[in-house]
């Protein structure tokens, strides 16, 4: 072997050591993060709402978004609009359906860099239907904080027509429109504790 030939095996070796030297896998602190969504009602307003219980991992290599992936699961039955009709009606057969589909899943396919942000896409099962979604990435930063443990956090949005889910429970108003908008838009702060 050339010295050259040595020198570019050594580098990439070097290379590939500290690659998975800073791969990590993190886990969703849920205390301090949130899964939100609004939707028009009598296209006068929006509602917001958010899921109390959910879970998720984060692959993360710093520097390298084209390496991250996430996979998350939200419980249906945690909805909650701070209307205790409503999250009923939303549970039940004409929404959500949640006993019979407990779980919302979101399973990434890759980040790419669209204009001046990034785009995570991937595949969303919600309603016993899947479906690929796109949603703006945001890095919001990394730390390790005062007690060790090495944290990221994300900001993510997107829209989706819920009647792609099979979820198509309307009214139609005397004056037209709806009573609930079929697009919903999603609005997502994670953070995330590095698994030790």
């Amino acid at each position: 072997m050339t010295f050259r030939k040595m020198m570019t095996a050594l580098l990439a070796a070097s290379l590939l050591t500290a690659a998975a030297a800073t791969a990590a896998t993190y886990t969703i602190d849920a205390t301090h993060s949130s899964v939100g969504f609004k939707v028009r009602h009598m296209m006068v307003s929006k509602v917001t709402g958010s899921f109390g219980e959910f879970s998720g991992t984060f692959d993360y290599v710093e520097g390298q978004p084209d390496q991250w992936s996430a996979a998350a699961t939200i419980k249906t039955a945690s909805v909650n609009t701070n209307d205790a009709k409503r999250d009923g009606h939303l549970r039940n057969a004409d929404f959500f359906d949640a006993e019979k589909y407990p779980e919302i899943t979101f399973a990434s396919k890759g980040v790419s860099q669209k204009g001046g942000g990034w785009v995570l896409t991937g595949d969303l099962t919600m309603h016993g239907v899947t479906k690929p979604v796109e949603l703006e990435l945001e890095f919001n930063g990394a730390i390790t904080d005062p007690w060790g443990n090495d944290r990221v956090g994300f900001s993510a949005k997107g829209v989706l027509d819920r009647r792609d889910f099979g979820i198509t429970y309307n009214t139609v108003l005397d004056k037209g429109g709806v009573a609930v908008s079929n697009e919903v838009e999603l609005m997502l702060e994670i953070e995330a504790i590095a698994n030790k």
